[in-house]
């Protein structure tokens, strides 16, 4: 599974964002599906997952009401919608795809075993 991120780019604040995350694999479904991001000497944190199998979407509370997490199956792509864009949001966004699963859970507890190169946002 390779995973490459696009849509990165400074922005002012209030402004919008589309991240893009194209998947390189022979079988999309059945993946818990992930954004996450790192700013300077800060933890990574989970952003947004989704299941690919049906596109469910779970949010970390810092994304709720301001972030939309998407896909386009046929495309294997992933998508994140960034709206009202603060400058707290600024950091590397990361994509993250788990293995084949066998349940629908897909949470930001997950086990990543595939992660994008990542793409920069920053918001001033």
């Amino acid at each position: 599974v390779q995973l490459v991120e696009s849509g990165g780019g400074s922005v002012q604040a209030g402004g919008s964002l589309r991240l893009s995350c194209a998947v390189s694999t022979s079988i999309y479904g059945r993946r818990c599906m992930g954004w996450f991001r790192q700013a300077p000497g800060m933890e990574r944190e989970g952003v947004a997952t989704i299941y690919t199998t049906v596109g469910s979407a779970y949010y970390a509370d810092s994304a709720k009401d301001r972030f939309t997490i998407s896909q386009d199956s046929a495309k294997k792509t992933m998508y994140l919608q960034m709206n009202s864009l603060k400058p707290e949001d600024t950091a590397m966004y990361y994509c993250a795809a788990t293995g084949l699963l066998f349940g629908p859970r897909c949470d930001l507890q997950r086990d990543f075993g595939y992660w994008g190169q990542g793409t920069q946002v920053t918001v001033s």
